[in-house]
């Protein structure tokens, strides 16, 4: 195949969905910058930045050979019969062999080689600073575009900017983890003998040998499932390190919080001044007063906390300016990008400690990237070395299972941690089982041979009255629908949103508390912070953005079924885009309103001045809660929010960071490559009481869970190779 019909089939696929605009103009650009002529390597750029569009840092070439038909069908072809453009893909690419294709890469002049084919040194044995340091002396006007890199056996090729990112990670962790700290092992064991006085719930004390494996470095990852403690761990581990510097004289440590979003920002400020409001500040020195200021209880986004330059990638705090803090604690880790890690990374001192908080099987980023996945892929089998086990036996007492010990452990396993008991519910059944069966295909401590008979098992168990109303197992039930026209959905949602038989939904907080018109500003706020509380009671999800079962059909759906009538909470609302309401997610950073993206709203009727003789006009105004801890709400103009969506239906992926009291999982009825078991734990795990899963066919809940969630990149190998 020539030049010129490579990229007429390019054409065609971006026109099928298959390929992205942005896809096909790159691969254009390149053909006539460069120039570059061969279509092989315009193929390779053309599918790199599809993979980007994905979520993927890079291409896995060999992959790309093995599994042609995975590239492309997120797109088009799932839905559509062969031939389709995953299928013409597949063909044009049986004509490569991996050494073949490597080799014209390696010799193209959009793409520099880093696997040493041609004269570029070789990455497992040239330091990443000085490859770093090489690409910032050579001007940027002669940086090809693209890398080739990885190893001979699994080439990867990467956009030059999420290769530099990588690059970025590596060496901040790297640095990180080769910096010692020595800790006095004789005050550390005191200090956490004061903190966990009470007897750990969980064998090994995970939450204890957290804390000494994370104080013990200055970079750390704590990891685990909903309710295994990973908020209070990293709380009495600050508190561990500032007693421990108030011991040694010195001044309290710098310390900020942060999580990728508004909504995990303010979820975090509430979990954390929960958990140091229960300190045993009695059993440190200087008490109360010397400890608790030194632990700070507000957490902040970490756009906010980089400081943001509008209309730019940049930051105010980089290398050459970095963030004034002594420890950076972030929560909700999953959720972060390769460029948002990289940012991070290189904003902090090099003295800095970072700490990390997530649960590492939920979905991964929405950019390119799976962060936290790739740090913690061997977190379950810990492989410490025995030096590390002898050091915490010292400093914890506890002894950890021979079957986590592995002389050949690399430094990075010694800064993870992984919490394996959950303390909100317990393993025989509910929320906790569903979620430990979907994520790891195991039911009551045993491999599942079918996971949708086990879930049928799972399920059946609720019809124990004992089991239902058990608070420790988390109710959960199952509602098979019949196709659109089905009214249990319906039935839920009036339940959830309006009036339910257990409980009022947050429309009937909203008519039933309201203040009367000519009510003080504290008296709305009080109302606002009553209706954003119940509105957390119930939230509906769904995997996807469009059809009838996406989003954007869903919220059509609720809104036309909560308009109707008179009496209806939002009577009319069909008819207008604002309504008295109108529940809505803030889908991009707006720095001039204070507002990320992410923050969730809700639309309410309040005055908007008072006249002389005590009357007020009436608008509309939307309350968000301030998100620093102290319940305060900001009223904002519905005009001034340029990206906003209606959020009666919240997609799986914007969910993260949040929880809600009940959550309900919609699935299509037909199955779609974005279907994993990811998706449906990060679904369950939203839930804190109650969990509904909606589907209508068998089949697209066995595809999902027999499909998890691969992200190419080369950070965990080449951590690996270290």
């Amino acid at each position: 195949m020539d030049t010129d019909t490579l990229l007429s089939r390019l054409n065609a696929w971006t026109e099928a969905g298959a390929l992205r605009p942005l896809d096909l103009a790159l691969t254009r650009f390149i053909e006539k910058q460069t120039p570059e002529s061969d279509p092989a390597v315009l193929l390779a750029v053309a599918l790199t930045s599809e993979r980007n569009g994905h979520g993927h840092v890079c291409l896995d070439l060999t992959g790309a050979l093995e599994h042609p038909h995975a590239l492309l069908a997120h797109r088009s072809d799932w839905l559509t019969p062969p031939p389709g453009p995953s299928s013409e893909l597949a063909e044009q690419l049986a004509t490569l062999t991996l050494n073949d294709w490597i080799a014209r890469l390696a010799h193209s002049g959009a793409i520099e080689d880093r696997l040493g084919i041609g004269s570029s040194p070789d990455p497992d044995t040239t330091p990443v600073t000085s490859a770093r340091q090489e690409i910032a002396a050579t001007p940027e006007s002669e940086q090809a575009p693209l890398i080739l890199a990885g190893t001979p056996e699994r080439p990867l090729l990467y956009l030059r900017r999420y290769w530099t990112y990588e690059q970025r990670i590596r060496a901040g962790i790297e640095a990180r983890l080769s910096r010692p700290l020595t800790l006095p092992e004789d005050a550390t064991r005191t200090l956490l003998d004061r903190l966990f006085a009470e007897q750990d719930a969980d064998t090994p004390p995970w939450q204890r040998i957290a804390c000494a494996l994370a104080a013990r470095r200055a970079f750390a990852i704590v990891t685990g499932g909903p309710g295994t403690g990973k908020t209070t761990t990293v709380v009495r581990l600050l508190a561990l390190l500032q007693g421990l510097a108030l011991e040694a004289g010195g001044p309290p440590l710098r310390i900020r919080l942060a999580a990728p979003t508004g909504k995990a920002a303010a979820r975090l400020n509430e979990s954390i001044a929960g958990q140091v409001a229960s300190l045993p500040f009695d059993r440190f020195p200087g008490g109360e007063d010397a400890l608790r200021p030194a632990i700070p209880t507000q957490a902040t986004t970490l756009h906010r906390l980089l400081g943001t330059r509008p209309d730019s990638r940049h930051f105010r705090y980089h290398a050459g300016q970095p963030l004034p803090a002594d420890i950076v604690v972030v929560d909700e880790a999953s959720m972060i990008d390769v460029e948002l890690m990289a940012a991070l990374l290189e904003a902090l001192r090099p003295d800095a400690r970072l700490i990390m908080l997530g649960d590492k099987d939920q979905l991964a980023s929405v950019e390119a990237g799976a962060v936290l996945g790739d740090l913690c892929r061997h977190a379950r089998e810990a492989h410490y070395t025995p030096q590390t086990r002898e050091w915490l036996e010292r400093v914890t007492g506890a002894r950890l299972p021979e079957d986590l010990i592995d002389p050949a452990g690399r430094p990075l396993d010694q800064a993870i941690v992984m919490l394996r008991h959950s303390y909100r519910f317990r393993a025989e059944g509910g929320i906790g089982a569903l979620a430990e069966l979907v994520n790891t295909g195991v039911l009551d401590g045993q491999p599942v041979r079918d996971p949708l008979t086990a879930l049928d098992t799972l399920f059946a168990r609720q019809s124990d009255p004992a089991t239902r109303t058990d608070p420790g197992l988390g109710h959960i039930r199952r509602i098979r629908l019949t196709g659109e026209q089905d009214t249990q959905l319906d039935q839920l949602v009036r339940a959830g949103y309006w009036r339910g038989p257990d409980h009022s939904g947050y429309l009937a907080v909203l008519h039933a508390q309201r203040p009367s018109d000519d009510a003080a500003p504290e008296a709305f706020d009080a109302w606002a912070r009553a209706v954003l509380k119940t509105q957390a009671g119930f939230q509906l999800l769904t995997p996807l953005r469009q059809g009838p079962w996406g989003v954007e059909g869903l919220n059509r759906r609720i809104q036309h079924l909560l308009s109707q009538g008179a009496k209806a909470p939002i009577a009319g609302a069909d008819e207008r885009q604002w309504f008295e309401g109108r529940p809505v997610l803030i889908t991009r950073n707006d720095y001039g309103l204070g507002l990320m993206n992410g923050d969730i709203g809700l639309t309410l009727r309040v005055p908007s001045r008072r006249g002389e003789g005590g009357g007020a006009s009436m608008v509309l105004r939307v309350a968000f809660p301030a998100g620093d801890g102290t319940g305060a709400i900001r009223w904002i103009l519905p005009s001034r929010l340029q990206a906003v969506e209606t959020v009666f239906a919240m997609t799986v992926h914007k969910s993260q960071g949040s929880e809600f009291t009940h959550t309900a999982l919609v699935l299509p009825d037909v199955s779609n490559p974005v279907l994993t078991r990811e998706l449906i734990y990060t679904g369950i795990t939203r839930s804190k009481s109650v969990f509904t899963l909606l589907h209508s066919r068998d089949s697209v809940v066995r595809e999902a869970l027999g499909r998890r969630v691969e992200r190419v990149s080369g950070l965990s190998m080449a951590l690996d190779r270290d």
